[in-house]
């Protein structure tokens, strides 16, 4: 999981956490409402501009969009189906450029970076006999699988292909769902060993 994060120092590192995250949030409420494909595909070229920025985010995000993209070719293939090209294209553009966005935050963001920007959010929580730490830890965690859940089904998809000539089916929900299982003891055994989430930070 942490080696989705990129260690090489760029200009997004420097930028807090707690703004990365606000950043984050705040474009997708201006992006969500779009309904022009065209202004939609230049929010992606913008976001397309960053990663430019990055040449080394690439190598990573490339093999956690292929999954996704078939999937959007899907979702295409039903709205134009249904007479509805035009809304398929703009559903496309608008998952690709979050996803991207959410992923810029994580390849530059690390787990206890992320705790603490989440951390001022949950402290009212402690009031109901709710650990801030915990719920931090946990949400920051949920971000980084994300991207990782993604690599995995695209490791299997060409494990498939490998071995198969037909196309990838619901047969790799079973191993991806065992691997997922699996990574997630490996986690939970980890922060054991550090002391959870009391143990995790600075």
């Amino acid at each position: 999981m942490i080696s989705l994060y990129l260690s090489k120092r760029s200009w997004l590192h420097g930028i807090p956490a707690g703004v990365k995250l606000l950043a984050l949030v705040g474009i997708t409420l201006l992006i969500v409402p779009l309904a022009d494909p065209l202004a939609m595909a230049g929010a992606l070229a913008l976001v397309l501009l960053l990663y430019a920025s990055l040449p080394a985010a690439w190598r990573v995000t490339w093999r956690l969009l292929r999954p996704l993209l078939a999937l959007m070719a899907v979702i295409f293939a039903l709205y134009y189906w249904s007479g509805q090209p035009e809304t398929g294209a703009l559903v496309m553009l608008r998952i690709l450029t979050l996803v991207l966005l959410a992923n810029l935050v994580t390849l530059t963001t690390r787990v206890d970076q992320m705790m603490a920007a989440l951390l001022p959010l949950f402290r009212p929580l402690a009031l109901l006999g709710l650990s801030p730490r915990r719920l931090s830890l946990m949400v920051a965690l949920a971000i980084r699988f994300v991207p990782l859940l993604f690599e995995r089904f695209s490791d299997l998809t060409e494990a498939w292909r490998a071995r198969s000539p037909r196309r990838p089916s619901w047969r790799l929900i079973a191993p991806f769902s065992v691997r997922t299982l699996t990574m997630s003891d490996q986690v939970a055994e980890a922060l054991t060993a550090r002391g959870g989430a009391e143990g995790f930070g600075p």
